[in-house]
Formats: C-alpha cells, sequence, structure tokens
C-alpha cells in the first residue's frame, strides 16, 4: 500500500475559490494529489478535501525555521551579502539554506570590525544530531544555537545581534485557484495609483486581502482576445524573479491585469532615490542584476521573449528582491508609434541591432537588453547614451560603439555588459550562462 505524504503548512493560506483548502501555518496535511507543479489536492484532519498552493508547505520531519525573522530559506549568498550591506548594523545575521550542502545551513554574518564585513559559517550537525559552529558549543537545535551566539560570540566575529529588518511576506501563488485566471473586477478593493504607464493607469488594490497591482487598461492599447488567451498561459508561470500574474477582469471594459504588488516601486527609481547609498555598493547592484538574469533565464527556458526589458519594467519588493515585470506584453501593443521604431515611444535605447533593422525580437535580443539593463543599474538609473538622438543612437550600434563604462563598475563586470552587446545575436551569451558568470563574479 502506497504511503500517504504528509506536509506541514508553513504560512496561513486562506481559501479563495470553492474547491480550495483553508491552511493553517504548522498544521499537517495529507497530499491526495500533487501531479500539478503549483496547486495539490490535499485534506486538512477534518476531512475537508481542496485545492492550495504547494509553496506553502513543507515535507512533514524537515525542520521547518520558518518561523523566525532570522531565516530566508533558499536566498542566495549574493542576495544575503546585499541586504547585511544595505543594513550595514552590527552583528545583523541571516540564516540561510546551504547551497552546497541540502538539508543544512548557513550563518551569514555583518560586522564593521572587519574587512570584508561580512562572513559566513556553516552550521555543522555532528554524529549525535547537534548542531555546532565552534566544536566547543552545540546544540541540540538550530534556534538554540542561534541564541546561544547572540548572547556569546564564541568563535564568531561578533555576537549576534538582530536580523535584518522584518520584511517577510508569505510566497505568492501561481494564480488564484488550480484553474482559476478570470477573476471578478467586484472583488477589487481600488486604493491608491501607483503610477501611468504605457498601457493605462496602475492601482494598489485589495484582492482577499492580499495587496495587489491593478493595470487599468486602456482601451484600444492592446489586442485584447490573443492576451487573454496568453494570460491563461502566463498564470502557470512561477519563479522568485518575475512578478507573478495573478489573473485578469477580462469580461468588462476596460481590462484589468492583476498582478502581485511590489512595495519599493520600479528599479529604476529605486536605483535613483537610493543613488547615494547605492553607487558604491557593487555587491548590491551586482545581486540585482543576478535576480533579473535569473528571471529572464526562467522565462528564457519557458520560451518567452520579454521585448522591453529595462530598469523601469522591473520592480522591487522586500528583502531586495528584485523582480521582472511585464514579460511578453509589448507583443500585443497596438499602437503604431509605438511598434515603429523611428519614434519617440519606441525604446532603441535597449534594442538590438537586429530589432533596429528587422524588428526581429527573440531571446538574444533580451540579452541585448539586459546589458543596457545593467548599465542603468551600475550608473543608479542613468539614461543610456546620455542626450543623444535617437537617429544618433542607431547609428552608434550599427557601428558596434558600446555605451562606456560605469564609474564605479569593475571591468569585469563592464566586461560581462559588452558580451551581451555582441552585434551577432548568435553569439551572445544565453542568460542561462549569464546568471553563471554574474554568480561566479567574485566580491
Amino acid at each position: 500500500m502506497t504511503s500517504i505524504k504528509v506536509v506541514v503548512a508553513l504560512y496561513d493560506y486562506h481559501a479563495v475559490e470553492q474547491g480550495d483548502l483553508t491552511l493553517r501555518t504548522n498544521e499537517e496535511y495529507d497530499v491526495i494529489d500533487e501531479s500539478q507543479e503549483h496547486w495539490w489536492l490535499m485534506r486538512d484532519k477534518a476531512g475537508h478535501e481542496g485545492y492550495a498552493p504547494s509553496n506553502y508547505v513543507q515535507k512533514k520531519g524537515n525542520i521547518s525555521l520558518q518561523q523566525y525573522d532570522w531565516y530566508l530559506g533558499d536566498v542566495s549568498r549574493h542576495r544575503v551579502e546585499g541586504i547585511l550591506t544595505q543594513q550595514e548594523s552590527e552583528g545583523c545575521f541571516i540564516v540561510r539554506n546551504s547551497a552546497t550542502q541540502p538539508g543544512m545551513y548557513t550563518l551569514s554574518v555583518y560586522s564593521k570590525k572587519y574587512e570584508p564585513p561580512i562572513r559566513h559559517y556553516h552550521i555543522k550537525k555532528d554524529a549525535h544530531g547537534m548542531h555546532y559552529i565552534s566544536p566547543t558549543t552545540r546544540c541540540q537545535s538550530v534556534p538554540d544555537l542561534i541564541y546561544l551566539h547572540q548572547h556569546n560570540p564564541a568563535g564568531l566575529m561578533t555576537r549576534l545581534r538582530e536580523p535584518p529588518t522584518n520584511d517577510k511576506q508569505a510566497p505568492t501563488t501561481a494564480g488564484f485557484g488550480s484553474n482559476k485566471w478570470e477573476i471578478d473586477p467586484g472583488e477589487l478593493n481600488l486604493l491608491e495609483e501607483l503610477g501611468t504607464g504605457q498601457f493605462g493607469i496602475v492601482r494598489r488594490a485589495k484582492l482577499r486581502r492580499i495587496d495587489v497591482a491593478v493595470k487599468m487598461m486602456k482601451d484600444g492599447s492592446i489586442g485584447e482576445e490573443a492576451f487573454i488567451e496568453e494570460a491563461k498561459v502566463m498564470t502557470k508561470l512561477q519563479h522568485e524573479n518575475i512578478v507573478q500574474l495573478y489573473g485578469v477582469c477580462s469580461k468588462k471594459r476596460p481590462i484589468y491585469i492583476v498582478t502581485e504588488y511590489l512595495k519599493y516601486g520600479t528599479l529604476l527609481q529605486y536605483l535613483r532615490n537610493k543613488q547615494t547609498l547605492l553607487i558604491s555598493k557593487s555587491v548590491i547592484l551586482l545581486d540585482m542584476c543576478l535576480q533579473v538574469c535569473k528571471g529572464m533565464a526562467y522565462l528564457e527556458e519557458h520560451q518567452f521573449i520579454h521585448r522591453d526589458l529595462a530598469a523601469r519594467n522591473c520592480l522591487v519588493g522586500s528583502y531586495n528582491v528584485v523582480k521582472v515585470a511585464d514579460f511578453g506584453l509589448t507583443r500585443f501593443v497596438l499602437d503604431d508609434e509605438y511598434n515603429a521604431c523611428e519614434t519617440t515611444k519606441f525604446p532603441i535605447k535597449w534594442a538590438s541591432p537586429e530589432v533596429l533593422e528587422y524588428m526581429t525580437y527573440s531571446s538574444k535580443s533580451d540579452v541585448w537588453a539586459f546589458g543596457v539593463l545593467m548599465w542603468e543599474v551600475f550608473t543608479c538609473g542613468k539614461i543610456p547614451y546620455g542626450r543623444m538622438k535617437h537617429s544618433e543612437v542607431v547609428s552608434h550600434v550599427q557601428q558596434g560603439r558600446y555605451l562606456e563604462n560605469p564609474r564605479n563598475c569593475l571591468p569585469n563586470i563592464y566586461k560581462i555588459m559588452c558580451s551581451c552587446w555582441t552585434y551577432i545575436a548568435e553569439r551572445r551569451p544565453s542568460f542561462g550562462d549569464l546568471a553563471i558568470h554574474i554568480k561566479d563574479l567574485p566580491r
């Protein structure tokens, strides 16, 4: 007889659709069907069955540290260094899953007294199941070990103080149900305006207790029928570095596109607002680039082309997370001016040679735009090519000339940008290769 998989909820989840199952943190559930990647059919102790997000649960028996503010799970070493560098607080620390030893953990600590100011310690486990960093100090659990080092450095560079400012949130879900993508606009409580873009007004809203962003599409701005069909597929895309599409309101006009809300707004504005803090922090800036690259590698793997990748089309959320937004949306634009590269609406400064000459888009043209985005990041939001006219930019690109190296950008980072600007598209690296190159750069 096949044993039933038992999981424990890491977060509360409130059932929002008929057929969903409410989850309560730390309660156990039987998994009945996990054939869908993002939504599993589960049963609670009372016998109620329904679908719930698979990323809200963890197999029973695995140690759960989710309740602690200092634990950030699978966050990368580079993200951790960026977060701790930005906090600049003595003894600030984070525990994350080990990237090299599955089931183990790494403690990362910041201290102004040392150079470099961040050190990473493997939390080891002995034959008796005791956890330790220094062999002379052993504890039964990771929380016990952290508590001990908060009162005594015991071999660490400094005593542990506090984790970064508490900004943890439950993860996004792929849509709002196992097969739900059409959203009733009556369920949206529209709040303040976040901005106005090419497609219309963007507003923050509440949807069943969840903060969301709502794009209120201008009439005639997109090919609606084709986009709605594509939206069904796009709600299934889920990655920590792409903005989650929850669904659409397509029964009335204007069409609403409902997405994940990220509270710090566009990457471009964030860079400009935080320029004084960020301009000399290459660790943070490079991590931002890596996050965008990972999101784009996911889209590349799923054969999605962005067509308008730029800092203005990425968003920033809690713990410096950066996510790619508006991927694929420009394919449905009906604006003739936008679709003609000689006009002011067309994003010429991010366009590759083959886009400028033939309007040919691919993941490789996205790679070109990513190189320009890296330049935006390392200049903290300057305009590429300065005050050059569009015709001058086109000439510059067609002559194989590059954007200059930003002042605070190391040569090995600029070299990666230049690889994105290889004139022949096929010779540019993939996003998968770029992510490896960026990740392996010395800090």
